[in-house]
This record gives structure tokens, C-alpha cells and sequence, in this order.
């Protein structure tokens, strides 16, 4: 039988109003595969995907491939210098042309040797001269919108959807000072088979409420009385987010509880008192400290399993410190602690989510963004909520 019941859309009525009136969602949706396979469907089909960082790929013929909602994709820069996100799957016998990452003139896939341009056309496809009424501009590589916000590189298996950026300008003026898409990311590592869901993944990096009690000690500069949710929500934006004050200013996210690498030159006294947390869902989780930004691109792999790709973002100037690699070090194992702590709680958090006993809790104040969060899902998933 179908958990998708009207009864439980229902129910997502009581989790969207406030912190101080709302329930926390259903245990269910974060334990189905079947409400997994309606997000795919219901979300990752029309949402705005993060895929990377525009500054992977920065000569003409540089690509990457990632698995975006099981479906393999490549990002390339062409010789135009334009960025494109195209299908990795050839159109003979449905192979995939590519892997992993490179720098070529062309695609040419293993099998059969059908190869294509830059920007996905068929340019050759051997021994098809006896196929009638074969056209090689038919069978080119499916292209897929793509958009650039900030740096971060974002494809849409929808044809139809509304661009990105006009739908985060809410978080704007808090990255004006950061010019991420001019920053410097010196790699990034991937966490796979992070045993929750995707959801509880967003939950967290976005809550306030456990700051300094799970993170005690180690995060007693940022307390979680600090929180702030200072623009007012709007159904039509795509991010999600919050300050999150300090007790002293250059905070950072490391033993010291100060910034190790230099400050971004351009933060107004104001931030330089502050991070921020923000969701961009369903895949990036974006935040801010004085010294650095950094990310998580989240991807679904069962309803109880993720993929995340983490990084960090620095000013220019931050690498020509003569201590850079080192600073980046301390920093480094300084989030490694809370990475752990979070990773331990979460890991709870979904085994709980499975007991006859999770329940429909109730958020303190310092869970507003959870509040939005849930608005976001509910008025995407009522969009395409199976008809009964």
C-alpha cells in the first residue's frame, strides 16, 4: 500500500506555520524509499541541482562528470569559453562517453566510437552509412540547463523552470563582501554512505538549536542564543537561511575559536560578527565565518543513505600566506570535530526516525529555518502530490 495519502499531505499542514505552533514532519518520509523515489520525481526532476564549482573546469575543454539523481552528467567548458551541462549517456547503445574528470577536444565513447563535440553534437559515428535516414544533427548529447550563481554550478532536468538566481536574492547582500565566485577552493573531499537521510542532512546544518549544546565547548564562541532569522520568509525564494552570532569578533571553527586564515578584506565590522547557514535545496548547503566560506553538495542515494562533497572557499590573498597549507590544516581539523559530532547524531537521528516511537516533536525558536524548510518541501511536494 502507498504512503502517498492525501491524509498525509494533510499532515504536513501542522509543520508550516511557526516554530512556536508547528510539529516537527512525519518520520515516514525520511525512511521510504517510496517518498524517495516521489522527491526524485517531485524535486530533483525541477529543482536547480548543485553540481560543483565553476572554477574546476577553468580552460576551454575541461570537464567533470557527476551522478545528479541517477543520471550521469557532464559539465564542460567549451571553446567559446561557455559552461554546459550535457547528458553522459551516448545515443547509440546508451554507454556512458566519459568518466570522472579531463581535458579533450572531444567526447568519444569507448564502445562503438560514435564521438561529440564540445557542446554535444554527434561528430562522427562510424560505419552508419547503410542506416537510412540517419541524420548525425538528431543524435547529439542531450544538453541541460545550467546556471552559474556565486561560483557554484547548477544544471535543472527541467525545461520549464524558473531561472535560479532571481529566487535567492535574499541571501545576496549577505555573500556581496565574500565574492565567492572570485575565491579560491583548494579541493574538496567527499564523505560516502552517510547513513540519513538527505533531509536530516539539511536539518542539522542549518540548526541553531544544537550549537553549543551537541557542540559544547568546541563552539561556545557561536552560543545558540545567537540565532537570528532576520528576512522574513517568502514561498517563492529557494534559500533558506540564518545568522549566527559570536561572542567576540573573527570567530572561527577551530580549537582557537578565531579565524586562522586572513580575514575577507571587504566584511563590514557587522560580519566580521557572524557566520551564516544557508540551504539551498534539494542538494547545497552554503554557510560563511570572517575567514572563509564552505559547502556541502548533498546527493540522495537510498532514503537512509548520502554522498556529500565538502569544501572550503578562501579570499586570494589567503593563499599567498607562507603558512597557508598548514593554517589550512589546523582549520581543517578543527571542522573535523564537528563533522564527527554531527555525524554521530545524525547517524541516531535516522535510526530513531525508524522506531514505532519517533515522534511529532515541537522546535524551540531556534529552529525557525526548519520551519521555512518545511515550506519549501510542502509547497513543491503538494505541486505534484499523486492524485487519489
Amino acid at each position: 500500500m502507498s504512503i502517498l495519502t492525501a491524509e498525509l499531505l494533510t499532515s504536513f499542514e501542522s509543520s508550516i506555520d511557526t516554530s512556536e505552533t508547528s510539529d516537527t514532519l512525519p518520520a515516514e518520509i525520511y525512511t521510504s524509499e517510496e517518498f524517495l523515489d516521489f522527491e526524485r520525481r517531485a524535486l530533483f526532476d525541477h529543482e536547480w541541482l548543485c553540481v560543483g564549482l565553476a572554477s574546476e573546469i577553468p580552460r576551454p575543454g575541461d570537464w567533470f562528470t557527476k551522478t545528479v539523481n541517477d543520471e550521469p552528467v557532464i559539465v564542460v567548458r567549451g571553446k567559446d569559453g561557455e559552461l554546459r551541462a550535457l547528458s553522459a549517456v551516448c545515443q547509440h547503445r546508451a554507454m556512458q562517453v566519459c568518466e570522472g574528470a579531463g581535458n579533450d577536444t572531444k567526447f568519444t565513447c569507448p564502445y562503438h566510437h560514435w564521438s561529440y563535440g564540445l557542446d554535444g553534437r554527434l561528430l562522427g559515428a562510424p560505419a552508419m552509412e547503410r542506416t537510412r535516414d540517419f541524420d548525425k544533427s538528431d543524435w547529439g548529447l542531450p544538453r541541460l540547463r545550467l546556471e552559474i550563481w556565486n561560483g557554484f554550478v547548477f544544471i535543472n532536468f527541467d525545461e520549464a523552470a524558473e531561472q535560479l538566481a532571481p529566487t535567492l536574492s535574499r541571501y545576496e547582500p549577505y555573500l556581496e563582501h565574500y565574492d565567492l565566485e572570485n575565491s579560491i577552493c583548494p579541493g574538496t573531499f567527499t564523505l560516502e554512505g552517510l547513513p540519513w537521510n538527505w533531509k536530516v542532512m539539511f536539518e542539522n546544518f542549518n540548526d541553531g538549536y544544537h550549537a553549543n549544546r551537541l557542540h559544547k565547548y568546541v563552539q561556545d564562541f557561536c552560543p545558540s542564543d545567537k540565532s537570528a532569522f532576520p528576512v522574513p520568509w517568502d514561498d517563492a525564494s529557494n534559500v533558506i537561511f540564518r545568522e549566527a552570532g559570536y561572542v567576540h569578533i573573527d570567530a572561527g571553527f577551530n580549537p582557537t575559536h578565531k579565524a586562522l586564515l586572513p580575514v575577507y578584506p571587504q566584511l563590514t565590522e557587522e560580519e566580521r560578527w557572524r557566520s551564516t547557514f544557508a540551504l539551498i535545496p534539494p542538494t547545497l548547503c552554503v554557510g560563511t565565518a570572517p575567514d572563509q566560506a564552505f559547502f556541502f553538495i548533498v546527493r540522495p542515494i537510498t532514503a537512509g543513505t548520502i554522498d556529500i562533497e565538502v569544501g572550503y572557499l578562501f579570499h586570494p590573498t589567503a593563499v599567498d600566506h607562507p603558512l597557508f597549507d598548514q593554517l589550512l590544516e589546523a582549520s581543517d581539523a578543527g571542522v573535523q570535530v564537528f563533522i564527527r559530532q554531527d555525524q554521530d547524531a545524525t547517524t541516531k537521528v535516522q535510526a530513531g526516525l525508524s522506531s514505532r516511537f519517533a515522534p511529532r516533536g515541537r522546535y524551540s525558536w531556534q529552529e525557525e529555518s526548519h520551519v521555512q524548510f518545511n515550506r519549501w518541501l510542502f509547497g513543491r511536494y503538494s505541486r505534484r502530490w499523486p492524485k487519489s
